[in-house]
C-alpha cells in the first residue's frame, strides 16, 4: 500500500480543508494516508506567532498584513527561510522517518522551502506536490524541489510559468474541496429577471469577517427584496451581533444566520449569487457550483490578487463602495443576459477541476525531474 503525507497549517481553514479533501480521496483510493499540521502540532509557540499571528493580522491589522505580503513576495524568499524553525524541521523529519511516504503533499506554502530543501540534502527522496491555495503564485510557493503544481487555474499556471516554472510541472486541477462541491454541479442559468426575492448567501469565512455586518446593514433594508442566508463562520461576537440586531426578521424567512455550518454545499445550491470575502477555497467551491459572486470586502494580499482574477474573468463583481452593492446586485438581477455569462465563465474556468486527476498525476510521478529553476 503506497502512502502519503499531506503538511497543511492553520492559517485560515482553506489550507487544512483541502488537506482534508486530499485525504479523503487518497484513502477512498487505497492510500495509506496521514495528515500532519506542521505547526500546530510540533511548536505551540510557531503555531502561535504563525496561525494566530495571521487572524489576528488578518482581522484587524490588514493592510500592515498586504503590505507585508507584497515585501515578501520575491525570488529569494525561500532560500531566507530554507533554514526555519529547527524544532519544525526535527518534528517533520521525524514524522516523514515515521509514515515513510512515497508520495508528500504541501497544501500550505511554508511547507515548500522545507521539503524542498530536504530533497535538494538528500533527506528526502518522496515525490512532492505543491497545492498552491490563492489564483497568482506567491514566491513563497516556488523551489527547486516541487515535482508538481495544483492550480487552480490556468491564469495561476501563467504566473508560475512567469516565475520560471517549467510548464509541464503545472497542472490547473483546482484547489482541492469536499465532495459535495466537486461532484458534477449543472450550470444554474437564469432565463428571466428573477421578480421574486433573490436568494443571497453572505459569507466571511471561517473566521467570520465582521464587515459581514456592514454588508447585512446595506441589504437589510431592502429585505422585500432579498431572501438572506449569512454565514458568521466562527465569530461568536459577530452572530450574536446579528441576531440581535435582525433575529425579528429570521421569523419572516426574509433572513437565517448561521455559525460554523456544514451545510454550505446546500446553501450554495440554492443560492441565486454569493456575497463573499475571496479565500481561495471558498472561491474555488463557488466556481465549482458556478454560482456568481460578489466581492465587497477583501483582505490585502492574495484575497485582492484573488478578487482582481475573479473580475477579469467576469465571474464576480468587486465593490469598493459598500453604497454601490445593491445597485450591482440588482444589476445582476435585472440582467439574465449577464448573470448567465457570468456561469458561463465559472464553467470556463472549473472545467480542468479534478481531485482524481490529482490522484492519476502523482501515481505518475516515477522519475526525478531535473532542477531547472
Amino acid at each position: 500500500m503506497k502512502r502519503v503525507l499531506i503538511l497543511t497549517a492553520s492559517t485560515g481553514e482553506g489550507h487544512n480543508a483541502a488537506a482534508k479533501s486530499l485525504e479523503e480521496k487518497y484513502t477512498e483510493k487505497g492510500y495509506e494516508t496521514h495528515t500532519f499540521d506542521f505547526y500546530k502540532e510540533t511548536s505551540s509557540v510557531m503555531n502561535y506567532l504563525v496561525a494566530d499571528g495571521y487572524r489576528f493580522m488578518a482581522q484587524n491589522l490588514p493592510s500592515l498584513y498586504g503590505r507585508l505580503y507584497e515585501e515578501f513576495d520575491f525570488k529569494y524568499f525561500n532560500q531566507l527561510t530554507t533554514a526555519g524553525n529547527m524544532t519544525i524541521r526535527r518534528r517533520v523529519i521525524a514524522k516523514l522517518l515515521e509514515v515513510q511516504p512515497d508520495l508528500i503533499i504541501g497544501t500550505h506554502p511554508f511547507a515548500v522551502s522545507l521539503i524542498s530543501n530536504l530533497k535538494k540534502r538528500g533527506i528526502v527522496r518522496s515525490k512532492f506536490i505543491s497545492v498552491v491555495t490563492d489564483f497568482k503564485a506567491h514566491y513563497a510557493y516556488i523551489a527547486p524541489h516541487v515535482d508538481a503544481y495544483i492550480t487552480g487555474s490556468e491564469y495561476t499556471k501563467k504566473t508560475l510559468m512567469e516565475r520560471n516554472v517549467p510548464a509541464d510541472r503545472i497542472f490547473p486541477y483546482g484547489i482541492p474541496v469536499k465532495r459535495e462541491f466537486w461532484e458534477k454541479t449543472e450550470p444554474k442559468y437564469m432565463d428571466h429577471a428573477i421578480v421574486n426575492r433573490m436568494k443571497l448567501l453572505v459569507m466571511g469565512g471561517s473566521m467570520g469577517s465582521k464587515d459581514i455586518a456592514d454588508v447585512v446593514e446595506s441589504l437589510i433594508v431592502h429585505s422585500d427584496s432579498y431572501e438572506l442566508d449569512v454565514v458568521c463562520g466562527r465569530n461568536q461576537s459577530l452572530y450574536d451581533s446579528l441576531m440581535k440586531k435582525y433575529g425579528n426578521y429570521t421569523a419572516t424567512g426574509r433572513i437565517r444566520i448561521h455559525g460554523f455550518t456544514k451545510e454550505i454545499p446546500k446553501m450554495m445550491d440554492q443560492a441565486d449569487l454569493i456575497i463573499t470575502k475571496p479565500g481561495g477555497l471558498t472561491t474555488t467551491e463557488a466556481l465549482s457550483k458556478r454560482i456568481p459572486m460578489i466581492v465587497p470586502f477583501a483582505i490585502p494580499g492574495q484575497e485582492r490578487e484573488n478578487a482582481d482574477f475573479l473580475a477579469a474573468n467576469e465571474a464576480a463583481l468587486v465593490v469598493d463602495d459598500l453604497s454601490t452593492l445593491i445597485g450591482k446586485i440588482e444589476m445582476i438581477r435585472k440582467n439574465p443576459d449577464m448573470y448567465n455569462a457570468m456561469v458561463d465563465n465559472m464553467v470556463r474556468i472549473s472545467r480542468s477541476y479534478s481531485i482524481d486527476k490529482i490522484v492519476d498525476l502523482s501515481e505518475s510521478l516515477e522519475v526525478q525531474r531535473p532542477i531547472v529553476i
